[in-house]
């Protein structure tokens, strides 16, 4: 599996944001693919052509292995928390447990 550093890579080079879905990664994969393919360009550019297709071919590659291979665990409900749940849960525990009834038992 792919690290962060070549994920926000592959996304660069596909020109995508911060999201994007499988159908818009292939999409953006056609597009630059059509672009840059060798066989489409002149001859004084094929060379760099070819780099930036490779380059392209891998960013595809990449992003659509990291999107169908995800996995996320799902242990306990605390692992689903976001940290901003989880930190509103711990301060109301902490300041507050005992007014209402006990936190624990939601």
């Amino acid at each position: 599996m792919a690290d962060y550093n070549q994920i926000d890579r592959a996304r660069k080079t596909l020109k995508l944001g911060e999201s994007a879905t499988i159908s818009e990664i292939k999409m953006a994969f056609r597009k630059l693919s059509l672009n840059y393919h060798p066989d489409k360009c002149k001859e004084k550019d094929k060379a760099k052509c070819e780099k930036k297709f490779k380059r392209i071919n891998n960013a595809n590659e990449i992003l659509i292995e990291y999107c169908l291979n995800y996995k996320f665990p799902f242990k306990t409900p605390e692992d689903v928390e976001t940290p901003e749940e989880k930190s509103m849960k711990d301060h109301m525990k902490r300041f507050y447990d005992g007014w209402w009834g006990d936190l624990n038992n939601e």
